[in-house]
């Protein structure tokens, strides 16, 4: 059995070996994301996530266990995704300044066919940013592969006054619920 992260996502790599797990497996999804019409925020997640899973464990051994996940900024009942470009990279953070938003991630355990599934909130609150600053942060590079085109583990941490639940589902896996999932597969991650 190998663990198998069905995300090409740097951070989500790092974070599962932070766990100690060390027979995983990095299988992206390649699958086009297509969110449901008119779905909430964690239904979407959640279903991103689940596709992603599925997608991937249709070419792994039944044995193996399959990690999809799914993250998004939701801001005045916008859904943001990673920026297209640096302008909408942004508008985003615009959006964002001085203000909280709400970060959901979706995740998707699948074994054989047992799956489950979750999604994770947690409240971020922004402090004002100026115009330099936004310009300055774009330049990084940083906004343009995160959902709300920031990433709190790195310099978008200067912008960030205050975090209110799981860290981690920030970065875009939640640590703490993904190892109750794992456990429920039969994974013992501790």
């Amino acid at each position: 059995m190998q663990i198998v992260l069905a995300s090409a996502s740097p951070r989500r790599k790092e974070l599962m070996e932070m766990l100690g797990i060390e027979n995983l497996k990095i299988i992206p999804a390649r699958g086009e994301e297509h969110p449901p019409r008119g779905a909430s925020p964690e239904e979407t997640v959640i279903a991103l996530a689940t596709a992603k899973a599925r997608e991937v464990a249709a070419r792994c051994p039944a044995e193996d266990v399959v990690v999809g996940a799914d993250t998004l900024v939701w801001v005045d009942g916008r859904i943001f995704g990673k920026p297209h470009s640096q302008a909408e990279a942004a508008a985003m953070l615009r959006t964002l300044s001085g203000r909280t938003h709400q970060v959901f991630t979706g995740v998707c355990v699948l074994r054989g066919e047992r799956a489950m599934s979750a999604c994770e909130e947690s409240r971020v609150r922004f402090r004002a940013l100026t115009e330099e600053e936004i310009a300055a942060y774009i330049a990084t590079g940083e906004p343009m592969d995160k959902a709300g085109a920031y990433g709190a583990q790195g310099r978008g941490a200067l912008f960030v006054e205050s975090i209110e639940g799981d860290f981690f589902n920030v970065m875009g896996l939640p640590l703490c619920r993904l190892g109750q999932m794992l456990k429920k597969q039969g994974v013992v991650v501790l």
